[in-house]
């Protein structure tokens, strides 16, 4: 067991760099070693004192210059398959004929237009996401966002394990179901291997703004662009406060032995600590995945940990084939870019608003956004109409609505002042329904029943 030049020569044969096979390599020895990454509650201490993204001056001219130094990478590597989704889900519609990665490219061309610099944007894809991406931006071709050789990093791939031989798993089934994606983290040795880093760098190219092509109010903020380069940290996590929803997500904390920040998930978390843990005015801060790196002294740390970074290593227990679950035990190692907070000394956190954290993960998030509760801008920004004071509407959809496409025939409400609304069974909306305060909608029956227009406000809606 554990012989890793089986895993060396296949990862070869597939035109996986050597920055790729290191890191997996790493992991793969962790895994041998059975590190468990528990991080025990006596050995943190909450965050605290962390910089405000309100107390930072509004962006001017005289950020420009940066703006100039700057890259925005997107994680475009995921299908979207919870939600139903064949292809990336940066092409699913937001409005009609404007999907997400439009709006990426809107917030690039803006930014450009209206600083004068070339603010680059680079997709990290996968190869499951690649061509039907690049597809798309075809018709950005004459701004110069169409050609792989300009807007792609590609996501590494690594092997499945045999849980019973710790060997690359054989697959001749599906020969795709043998390998799967090492996480967000990869985006480290991707960056490397590809040569992005020393072509960013040589282009002039200092600072990395990074995150989740699903996250819509993740946008590059040149008032924070600042704040991150005056500060000289070489690495700036986004963080919010936790709520109860937030609860059993991760959270920000200081390792005391080097007071460093680091990130501590649920499943690095003993049994013992799991109430404080969950405790939300303990550990106030859940990190949003969106991060600024300084290429410099990422690839001065790269140096300086012989070309891996040392991120904690996360296990995944799965099948091979993911739908026939008869099928063999498989072990999926999977790193987390966030986790490379404690590997920086200086690295620092910021705490932004609710607003630059607005992921779609499911249906009823992409309910809400396709609804007047959401203004989409001209300059690609996405964000909740005023009206409702920073608020979303809590939307609750039964499993007929589970997949993107079960959502076409609901039709959309307005959800204005709606603060929450609850659809169980198969609905249709007319044009000009509006949905006021609390409102539920239930329909035990399979025969898709109709709302007609009209005003809903505070009240159960049977059929």
């Amino acid at each position: 067991m554990g012989n890793f030049t089986d895993f060396e020569t296949k990862m070869t044969a597939a035109g996986m760099g050597d920055a790729a096979i290191r890191a997996f390599r790493r992991n793969y020895e962790a895994l041998l070693r059975n590190e468990t990454g528990m991080i025990p509650e006596d050995s943190i201490s909450p965050a605290h004192g962390l910089a405000s993204a309100t107390a930072i001056a509004p962006a001017d001219a005289s950020d420009n210059a940066l703006l100039a130094q700057a890259v925005v990478i997107k994680l475009n590597g995921g299908l979207g398959t919870g939600m139903g989704l064949q292809g990336p889900k940066s092409l699913l519609a937001v409005r009609p004929g404007v999907n997400f990665l439009d709006l990426m490219v809107r917030q690039i061309l803006d930014l450009r237009k209206s600083s004068g610099a070339h603010v680059r944007l680079l997709l990290m894809n996968s190869f499951s996401t690649s061509a039907d991406t690049l597809a798309h931006l075809e018709k950005y071709r004459a701004q110069g966002l169409a050609d792989a050789t300009e807007v792609e990093l590609m996501q590494n791939q690594i092997p499945k394990i045999d849980a019973a031989t710790l060997a690359p798993v054989a697959w001749p089934a599906d020969p795709d179901h043998e390998w799967c994606p090492p996480g967000h983290g990869d985006l480290y040795p991707a960056l490397v291997g590809s040569g992005w880093l020393d072509r960013l760098l040589a282009e002039g190219v200092r600072y990395a703004f990074v995150s989740n092509s699903d996250n819509l109010g993740a946008i590059l903020d040149p008032a924070i662009l600042r704040h991150f380069a005056a500060s000289g940290a070489p690495f700036l996590m986004e963080v919010t406060r936790r709520t109860a929803a937030d609860r059993k997500g991760g959270h920000l904390a200081i390792r005391k032995v080097d007071g460093r920040l680091l990130l501590r998930e649920v499943a690095q978390c003993p049994e013992a600590d799991v109430d404080q843990f969950q405790d939300i005015d303990r550990h106030r801060y859940f990190n949003t995945n969106s991060l600024w790196l300084r290429l410099d002294l990422l690839k001065e740390q790269l140096a300086a940990d012989s070309g891996v970074l040392p991120l904690p290593m996360i296990r995944n227990n799965k099948t091979v084939d993911p739908r026939d679950k008869q099928s063999p035990a498989v072990i999926q190692l999977e790193i987390a870019m966030g986790a490379a907070i404690e590997c920086f000394e200086g690295a620092a956190a910021l705490d932004v608003p609710r607003s630059r954290f607005a992921p779609v993960k499911t249906t009823a998030d992409l309910l809400a956004l396709r609804s007047d509760a959401y203004e989409v801008l001209d300059d690609g920004q996405v964000r909740l109409a005023a009206a409702r004071h920073g608020v979303p509407p809590n939307i609750v959809l039964s499993d007929d609505y589970k997949l993107v496409d079960q959502l076409a025939p609901l039709g959309v409400p307005s959800l204005l002042t709606c603060q929450s609304l609850k659809i169980s069974g198969p609905i249709h909306f007319e044009d000009g329904v509006v949905i006021i305060g609390t409102v539920e909608i239930k329909n035990p029956a399979t025969e898709r029943k109709t709302v007609v227009a009209g005003v809903y406000k505070d009240q159960v809606l049977e059929f």
